[in-house]
């Protein structure tokens, strides 16, 4: 989900600026650095797989992170607490942003990036391999914790609903769909502030685990909860979050949209993550 929008200054054609922009649909990046012997943008290539990789790594460290919060919690007594789980969860999606968003757009997470296909923002062919990548990153994740913790340490650190199944659903349905609108202003729309894109996100995230976590564990996230699942063998109510983040996150995309092509503007961006796009003219 780490690039940003282009800042007014850029798109005023400020020829001192040296930025690094990306298409993610068609695999380059482009720099804005000028020579005295061109003034046009130089083409990086990016490839798919460093895509994939990229989404791998980056959901492995943030579900890594964050479920270790949670079995350290649960080994001792609560040392962590469930604000300091919160702050791990939305720190941990912050660096991840601003890391790696501007070379796979900082997905990390199927409902966003089936979402962002279904509003046209993101190649439809490339979401199985993305889903598939954002999969085994919070499955590997998984496994390193089981490996590092256990006999009595070893904890489920996956979602279950502590209340009823409806309850469960209507509350990652709604707190998702949050998610997704915030990241659908931040990322699609050049009129946000971009450079705030990541703590937008990573704050949004830290928000829902603080008030939604002791309910359902605040998945947001069918592969945050996939993962644990698979390597505990643990698969009560996983039904919840593999369906409804996906609703929640495809109605916040969509309301965005309803939301903000009120006008035409040129400053609205067409693609689906935190990456910089080519000035104006």
């Amino acid at each position: 989900m780490a690039g940003t929008p282009p800042s007014d200054e850029t798109k005023g054609g400020n020829n001192n600026n040296n930025e690094v922009l990306m298409n993610i649909d068609n695999d380059t990046i482009i720099s804005n650095k000028q020579d005295s012997s061109s003034s046009q943008p130089t083409s990086i290539p990016v490839s798919f797989l460093q895509k994939l990789v990229a989404e791998v790594v980056g959901t492995y460290f943030l579900i890594f992170a964050g479920c270790a919060a949670v079995v350290v919690n649960k080994n001792h007594d609560n040392v962590v607490t469930l604000p300091g789980i919160s702050i791990v969860w939305g720190l941990a999606v912050t660096v991840l942003v601003y890391s790696t968003g501007h070379i796979s757009g900082a997905h990390f997470n199927p409902a966003v990036t089936i979402a962002f296909a279904t509003t046209r923002r993101f190649p439809l062919k490339q979401v199985p391999a993305y889903v598939a990548a954002q999969v085994i990153g919070s499955t590997l994740a998984s496994g390193t914790l089981r490996l590092l913790f256990t006999g009595k340490e070893n904890q489920f650190a996956g979602t279950l609903a502590a209340g009823s199944e409806l309850q469960a659903f209507v509350l990652e349905f709604i707190i998702t769909f949050y998610l997704m609108f915030i990241i659908s202003g931040v990322a699609t729309d050049s009129r946000a502030v971009g450079e705030l894109a990541g703590l937008a996100v990573g704050s949004t995230v830290l928000l829902n685990v603080m008030f939604a976590g002791a309910i359902t564990g605040a998945s947001m996230n069918p592969a945050r909860s996939i993962g644990p699942a698979i390597i505990h063998s643990e698969y009560r109510g996983i039904w919840i979050y593999l369906t409804s983040p996906i609703l929640g996150a495809i109605a916040g995309a969509w309301v965005y949209n309803a939301l903000r092509h009120t006008a035409p503007s040129p400053s609205l961006r067409t693609t689906a993550s935190f990456v910089k796009q080519p000035p104006t003219d």
